[in-house]
């Protein structure tokens, strides 16, 4: 693997899901600083999935921003009691919480994620407030990655596009269509969990082409473009992330 692998562009968003650097994969990072300083040396963007679960100090928030380049982006997971618990429901306290949480990353804050869960049928009253609510407190780049198939219908497709939400495209699929971007055309985003294990199996050469292939075109039509991988159980994740970046460099728009 190409230890000088060219950084990509700024509307090129390339990292893993956690900032954990395998050992396999060591000797192509930074040998000092902490284990999110030796990441962001080589990636310039990481998905935090911990605030899922919990809320993190504002304190916490700054730290990890002082801490990497300034051109290095987060993309951060909302938290689950208003996704999973609340379902957008009657969220609007929890939700600001969390967006006032995350304020604290600054400029250096990329994208809000939103992941529903798999019995999540679409609402449209429920998502359409839901996102007006949302924006009205937010105005940067947001995606949602929902899972029940009520969701992949033209007319939410048209509903996200209204609220400039991008829509996730997700590997594996988890329905027909999941795996391709829509919604807000300014921002695209693919989470790639790993296939056919999810989480554990590595990509091959042919698909992280195709995926390369996939985000030079959204960069060249003016798009902000993320691709995140998830398959971080056996440390892929940062392989197969390292590998894409070397396809990126023969991108016509690098």
């Amino acid at each position: 693997m190409d230890a000088d692998i060219p950084a990509p562009l700024p509307s090129l968003y390339i990292g893993c899901a956690g900032w954990s650097v395998p050992a396999a994969h060591a000797g192509l990072f930074a040998t000092d600083g902490s284990h999110l300083e030796r990441y962001a040396s080589r990636f310039n963007a990481v998905e935090i999935n911990s605030s899922f679960y919990r809320s993190h100090r504002g304190a916490t928030y700054r730290r990890w921003a002082a801490s990497v380049p300034d051109t290095f982006r987060f993309s951060v997971k909302m938290i689950k009691t208003v996704t999973h618990v609340r379902r957008l429901r009657e969220a609007d306290d929890e939700m600001r919480r969390f967006l006032e949480e995350v304020a604290e990353l600054e400029h250096k804050l990329g994208c809000v994620l939103i992941q529903l869960p798999p019995g999540a049928a679409y609402d449209g009253a429920v998502a359409d407030a839901f996102f007006a609510m949302l924006r009205s407190h937010y105005a940067g780049p947001a995606v949602c990655e929902p899972r029940h198939a009520s969701w992949f219908a033209p007319s939410v497709t048209a509903m996200l596009t209204r609220h400039a939400i991008g829509r996730v495209g997700a590997s594996p699929p988890p329905h027909p269509g999941a795996d391709h971007v829509a919604g807000a055309d300014a921002v695209r985003y693919l989470r790639l969990h790993g296939t056919p294990r999810i989480y554990y199996d590595a990509y091959s050469p042919a698909f992280l082409q195709q995926t390369a292939t996939h985000l030079c075109s959204a960069v060249a039509e003016g798009a902000e473009a993320w691709c995140i991988f998830d398959n971080t159980a056996l440390g892929h994740a940062t392989a197969n992330a390292l590998e894409l970046m070397a396809l990126l460099a023969g991108c016509s728009v690098i």
